[in-house]
């Protein structure tokens, strides 16, 4: 699974009954009611935007009451923040406490399994990413130009074994693991200035910290916001107390402590090791690899609602490892699960029609979020391929929107998305702030994903003819226009999933249409990414756009800044900037440089890329930024598209027990949900620690 996209859906088969249960719903419009669906949270829509005061009175749940009062636990006041974090979400109902919830994952360790807890993040994205507000971090100011940040965290914090967290376990991770040449732990993009350079990191006391960059960086809380850290992004604190034992600057130890089975590393794995402090909601109780794992409540979790009880509400999380899809859905049917957030179970919109049959026998909701992606399953074509005529003719603008029109989206639509979302050319997520703050931003929205959207094959043999792909020698088939053989290769993982693959099969289906030859070509998943990073690979057709909360906190699918997307060697060049590599190896041709990297046409779309981008990181007006990304979405309309979507915000499913509360729908969340980009991370903007059961004794 990608970390810098989000979740591969698993479509399978059942598009008649599928339909049916459907209908005409589409993610612009609520959710069909679920049938002998109980309400499961008050009618408010979003979050409070600002930060709620504590209620006078806290409360905790009975069992850690019974430990204070035996004298096993202190008291909740000593265990908790002066000014605990309040959870804002305007759908929440008062909770009960007690009561356990089952969750499948695919393995016991799971990545996905930290989705649920946002206990580690400096700061939170509320309102479907609308909104940033305070996390472990309780206020921040910068200075005039945004090149210093100060961070203030709330005092009082504990580690889920009481020990104190301070600024100490931050800067542990950054001067002992970050700075520490030995490890492998790298500055995350947030600690670096527009100018590619890392910050200097201070901390003036225990709960105040300073970052200082050499330029201005107004994006940083943006990035602060993004991830659920330590796993799933940027680390940004280990627990100094426990971890210092196993690292050679406070103790002995060996030399391998920095690789991934040394002692330090596997320690610190808060999600199979017990013992290991967390800062999240649940901390593990116990762990059965490949089987399941038992998350129990921390005592010192540093949240609480708007009635002031300490969260979360219920007692235990049992992760239950299941790797077949088709065993898992067996499972919610035969109710032995409670919660399923569709994405992380292969859930699909074809699997709605079967979920609501058993509903009875299950006691699970089935309703929808909005996914926010920005093309559905998309296609790329690899702008840095090393043979020089198929790279001439990828890098046609023309080329490539003939490929455009000539694709049936509506088809496809119809036969994976069962009617649902909207046919887009392939854009940033339409959640994106920039689309949401006026009328220009849903114009200029509306421009891009319409710009090559239309199926015409007329018009797309027209433009083919135009610039010389016709058939020359009458074999019925077009040519390079030189003359020589041109096979359009569609390349993939051998594992894609089923939405992906029946995309791929239309692509071929269409482009053959117009007389182009095309070759599907699954490829074995390991030296897949290294292959394509070398310009070896003609295309990717498995991934999906689906980056938030806006176009340049995380602008990988913008411009190329890395290798991964759909120019690699100049994404790699770009990341390479400001270190010594970048003045290596000039004169060697760039395919054959280590690793493979060149510099972009100095007149073409990415050198325009990266100037815009880079005034953009340095300009602390947001709406002077936001003008600064509609000059790079022109760019994409004018010279695109450099990647080419088939549906937009498509729905994901999504089940809780009927018993359930405060599990929000879709006309609950500000935007109906962003559940796709891990960088908005879903379940836990929602904090799964407010869910409660209502009968929580007939659900221990």
């Amino acid at each position: 699974m990608s970390m810098l996209d989000r979740r591969t859906f698993l479509y399978g088969a059942g598009f008649a009954a599928g339909a049916l249960a459907l209908g005409a719903c589409s993610s612009a419009d609520p959710a069909p009611p679920s049938r002998n669906s109980t309400p499961t949270a008050r009618a408010g829509k979003g979050s409070e935007p600002k930060p709620l005061t504590p209620p006078a009175k806290l409360t905790e749940a009975p069992a850690l009451a019974a430990q204070v009062e035996a004298g096993t636990l202190p008291a909740l006041g000593k265990r908790i923040p002066a000014n605990p974090y309040v959870v804002p979400h305007r759908w929440l109902e008062p909770a009960k406490y007690g009561g356990g919830l089952t969750i499948l994952a695919p393995a016991t360790n799971d990545l996905q399994i930290r989705e649920y807890m946002y206990g580690h993040s400096l700061l939170r994205f509320l309102n479907d990413a609308l909104d940033i507000g305070p996390g472990l971090v309780e206020s921040w100011e910068s200075n005039e130009d945004t090149s210093q940040w100060t961070l203030h965290f709330r005092q009082g914090l504990h580690w889920s074994d009481g020990k104190p967290w301070t600024t100490a376990d931050i800067m542990f991770w950054w001067e002992d693991m970050v700075l520490n040449e030995e490890h492998t732990e790298v500055p995350p993009d947030e600690t670096r200035s527009a100018k590619g350079t890392v910050m200097k990191l201070t901390a003036p006391d225990d709960v105040t910290l300073v970052m200082s960059f050499d330029a201005p960086s107004p994006l940083t809380p943006m990035r602060l916001a993004g991830y659920v850290n330590r796993g799933n992004g940027a680390t940004w604190m280990e627990p100094k107390h426990y971890l210092s034992r196993y690292h050679p600057r406070y103790n002995n130890a060996p030399k391998d402590w920095a690789t991934a089975d040394g002692e330090f590393d596997r320690r610190r794995d808060y999600s199979q090791v017990v013992g290991c402090p967390t800062m999240t909601g649940w901390r593990l109780k116990s762990y059965s690899e490949g089987r399941q794992a038992v998350w129990e409540r921390n005592p010192y979790y540093w949240v609480v609602d708007k009635e002031g009880r300490q969260l979360p509400n219920i007692d235990t999380l049992t992760i239950r490892a299941n790797e077949d899809v088709e065993v898992g859905k067996l499972q919610i049917q035969e109710g032995k699960v409670s919660y399923v957030h569709g994405p992380f179970a292969g859930l699909n919109l074809g699997d709605v029609s079967g979920l609501k049959k058993t509903q009875d026998r299950s006691g699970m909701d089935v309703f929808l979020w909005d996914s926010g992606t920005g093309t559905g399953s998309m296609f790329f074509f690899n702008y840095d391929h090393q043979d020089p005529k198929m790279r001439a003719l990828i890098r046609m603008p023309k080329f490539r929107q003939a490929l455009s029109h000539a694709f049936h989206r509506a088809d496809a639509r119809k036969q994976i998305y069962f009617n649902t979302g909207e046919l887009t050319t392939g854009t940033m997520s339409p959640k994106a702030s920039e689309y949401q703050a006026d009328e220009q931003g849903k114009a200029i929205y509306r421009q891009w994903r319409d710009s090559y959207v239309k199926y015409d094959p007329a018009l797309a043999k027209k433009i083919l003819d135009e610039i010389g792909v016709v058939d020359k020698n009458g074999d019925g088939v077009r040519e390079m226009p030189d003359g020589s053989p041109l096979s359009i290769r569609l390349d993939y993982p051998a594992d894609t999933g089923v939405e992906h693959q029946q995309k791929n099969n239309m692509l071929k289906r269409d482009w053959e249409a117009i007389g182009l030859t095309v070759k599907l070509n699954p490829m074995p998943p390991d030296g897949y990414g290294d292959q394509w990073n070398a310009g070896r690979l003609t295309a990717q057709c498995a991934w999906e756009v689906s980056s938030g909360p806006d176009h340049l906190a995380q602008a990988a699918w913008m411009l190329p800044l890395e290798p991964s997307r759909w120019a690699p060697l100049e994404g790699q060049f770009y990341n390479l900037r400001g270190t010594p590599q970048e003045k290596e190896e000039l004169d060697v041709d760039p395919f054959k440089r280590t690793p493979p990297r060149m510099e972009p046409e100095p007149d073409g779309p990415i050198a325009a890329l990266w100037k815009l981008y880079d005034q953009s990181k340095l300009e602390p007006d947001q709406v002077k930024r936001r003008q600064l990304a509609f000059e790079m979405v022109k760019i994409h309309i004018e010279q695109g598209p450099f990647f080419m979507g088939t549906v937009a915000n498509t729905p994901v499913v999504m089940l809780a027990h009927k018993d359930l509360g405060n599990v929000p729908r879709r006309e609950n969340l500000a935007q109906g949900g962003f559940v796709n980009p891990w960088q908005h991370p879903t379940p836990a903007v929602y904090d799964p620690e407010t869910y409660f059961w209502r009968n929580p004794d007939q659900h221990t």
